[in-house]
């Protein structure tokens, strides 16, 4: 009998960890099939009781996350994530190039007070990123519309770690998973939409866009993006050359012609 109780312990630990796995891969598959479509145009309620739409803020790239207020780990998380990539990408692109939301899914409890509370609790007051709330059918909507599944259960809810990218013309366009992740995560994708997605190639824009987005790079020794030349000068170096060698072969066909002469 000892056999058969060995065999039941290795059971009682082996399939909660496969029912998680089963778990986090039929979140991801849900949130990967929300990529490509659109956000409907919801209403919402900022921290100064103000109202917003999701409609207003076409035009520009948008960073969506959800979170409850009541949540002691994984919210606060992606929140303190959140931050230093938010002030990356703004200090890259500019503060008005993006817009950032996060909205509160606990819809008993997630008010603008307490949304505001939350927010200056974790530090993340910064230009363009708007805490707002919502009732229970925008909530859905959006959680909807973006893949975010929402498990309640005794404790609060279980959700995914999962911050969604949206392009200016509403559809998502990336997600980045995980409650710890890096600035560039965020910024990259960003750069992507604002510099490959704008102008096409055949306009004189749409070149310089296309020219940002390819010089603009990250250094990790200083954990900011900065516009590389080197790009330039290796284009300049490679002119210079071309014309050397266009030069020597215009003289080399004249000479036997000159001599000929």
């Amino acid at each position: 009998m000892r056999w058969l109780r060995a065999i039941c312990l290795l059971l009682s630990l082996v399939l909660p960890v496969r029912a998680a796995v089963v778990e986090q891969d039929v979140l991801l598959r849900k949130a990967q099939s929300a990529i490509g479509q659109s956000l409907p145009d919801l209403h919402f309620t900022d921290t100064a009781g103000k109202q917003v739409r999701l409609a207003q803020l076409r035009g520009k790239p948008l960073i969506v996350s959800m979170v409850y207020t009541g949540c002691a780990d994984i919210c606060p998380l992606i929140i303190e994530n959140l931050y230093p990539a938010i002030e990356l990408a703004q200090s890259t692109l500019g503060h008005d190039a993006f817009s950032v939301i996060t909205v509160g899914f606990d819809t008993r409890n997630d008010t603008p007070d307490r949304m505001r509370t939350f927010a200056r609790a974790h530090g993340a007051e910064l230009p363009n990123w708007q805490f707002l709330s919502a009732n229970a059918q925008t909530v859905n909507k959006l959680s909807e519309a973006i893949g975010f599944e929402i498990i309640p259960s005794a404790g609060g809810f279980g959700h995914a770690a999962q911050v969604t990218i949206v392009d200016r013309k509403g559809r998502i366009y990336r997600h980045v998973y995980g409650g710890a992740f890096s600035p560039q995560m965020i910024v990259d994708p960003l750069l992507d939409i604002i510099y490959g997605q704008t102008s096409p190639v055949t306009s004189l824009a749409g070149i310089a866009d296309r020219v940002k987005l390819f010089c603009t790079v990250y250094n990790p020794n200083t954990g900011r993006y900065y516009f590389n030349y080197s790009l330039f000068i290796g284009i300049a170096i490679g002119l210079v050359c071309l014309l050397l060698v266009f030069t020597w072969l215009v003289r080399e066909f004249r000479r036997p012609q000159a001599a000929g002469e």
